[in-house]
């Protein structure tokens, strides 16, 4: 491993900046709520994985997929990439309301999964009080084109700056709807099953537990930060009262998670990469 390659961004990188914040598990929860909401991308996940049985599985290698993207040398990004690339090659699915059978890697599926995914992750930082210039947040979105990429997605195709995602998702939204697989999508991801260890014992029933009134506190917190177009497509209020109470939620919690050890916050890719960048600097 070179250890002066710092990937595809590093330390001066406003993607670093962004990603050092650990509110973003709350993002990721927020980004799968939105991607549900486009019929064939859902359709892609339930006709091509049994997420509902190994979802804190697939939820591990998704984090572990960003962090590579992230904090991994320009080799391991560019392999996970790949990776991707040729799993998703292979996978077909059926559009629900047309019975048309379509590819997984459709770019205009891949680019609604990526600008859901980082514009979540934006969006959710900054709300949680991350500060960052407007020039920082088209910055972010410039940058992230070079994860994009990784996917098979042609950069210039990609919204690069804050005017370019709100436009291209007025441009999607007549596209985007709750159907029965987004809606049980929802509430499977309001109310998965805890992993056992963190779970009380069977005898209480139900599954309760401070795990589970945890988990239910993020997930209500991710569903309350969606847009409130997307909110009113699951049935919600699109109130700005809904919008207050959850920049209340995600800072309290955003506070509560920098009170943790960093050894608790960081991964390995995070704690590599910056070894990596202080032997750079140094």
């Amino acid at each position: 491993m070179d250890s002066d390659d710092l990937g595809l961004f590093g330390p001066g990188s406003v993607t670093w900046k962004v990603h050092e914040e650990p509110i973003l598990i709350v993002a990721g929860l927020r980004s799968l709520y939105l991607q549900a909401l486009h019929p064939r991308a859902m359709a892609g996940v339930a006709q091509n994985s049994d997420y509902r049985a190994d979802s804190w599985g697939r939820l591990v290698r998704t984090a572990t997929y960003v962090a590579t993207t992230i904090y991994g040398t320009t080799a391991e990004a560019e392999a996970a990439g790949a990776r991707v690339r040729r799993l998703h090659a292979r996978l077909r699915a059926t559009d629900p309301a047309t019975g048309e059978e379509f590819r997984v890697d459709d770019p205009e599926l891949l680019r609604w999964v990526h600008v859901a995914e980082v514009e979540s992750f934006l969006s959710t930082a900054r709300r949680a009080g991350l500060r960052l210039t407007d020039a920082e947040v088209d910055g972010y979105y410039s940058e992230q084109r070079r994860v994009a990429a990784l996917v098979g997605l042609d950069p210039a195709d990609v919204p690069g700056t804050a005017a370019e995602v709100a436009e291209y998702y007025r441009l999607v939204r007549p596209d985007l709807r709750i159907t029965r697989e987004a809606a049980e999508t929802a509430v499977f991801l309001t109310a998965p099953p805890i992993p056992w260890k963190l779970s009380l014992p069977a005898r209480v029933g139900l599954n309760l537990g401070p795990a589970r009134f945890a988990y239910l506190g993020v997930a209500g917190t991710a569903f309350a930060l969606l847009p409130p177009w997307a909110r009113r497509m699951y049935g919600g209020l699109g109130l700005p009262t809904t919008e207050l109470s959850a920049d209340l939620s995600v800072r309290a919690l955003r506070l509560a998670l920098a009170a943790l050890p960093r050894r608790w916050r960081e991964g390995p890719l995070q704690q590599a990469a910056k070894a990596r960048a202080g032997g750079v600097a140094a």
